[in-house]
């Protein structure tokens, strides 16, 4: 099992910025992927940002300029710059990775973190 704890939601003034961390512990063999989901109230969770253990990267268009997702992978850690931050990114937060095991990919999901941006 692979347990994920974030860190860094809060409140913020518009325009401001929050940096969100993610460590993955547990029975880690190669996490593939970390990203960050967010869920708005009533709706379905939604990509954020990724990034591959191989740094690559990819953003929803809303967060493009202004988000940005990193990695260390020694820490098994990830982290999201959150700048310029607006009233409509105020959601729930979720750490995701993804685990490859001799093939089969596993989901883990963190408890998730809220992120309220007022105007």
């Amino acid at each position: 099992q692979v347990r994920l704890e974030e860190s860094g939601g809060g409140l913020v003034q518009a325009g401001g910025s929050l940096r969100l961390s993610c460590a993955a512990s547990g029975r880690i063999f190669r996490i593939s992927a970390m990203g960050w989901y967010r869920q708005y109230t009533g709706k379905q969770r939604e990509l954020v940002a990724r990034i591959t253990d191989g740094g690559i990267t990819n953003y929803a268009d809303s967060v493009k300029g202004r988000f940005t997702i990193s990695r260390e992978n020694a820490k098994n850690t990830v982290y999201l710059q959150m700048n310029t931050l607006k009233p409509e990114d105020t959601a729930v937060y979720y750490c995701n990775a993804v685990q490859t095991i001799l093939g089969p990919t596993y989901n883990y999901w963190g408890q998730g973190t809220q992120v309220t941006v007022s105007s």
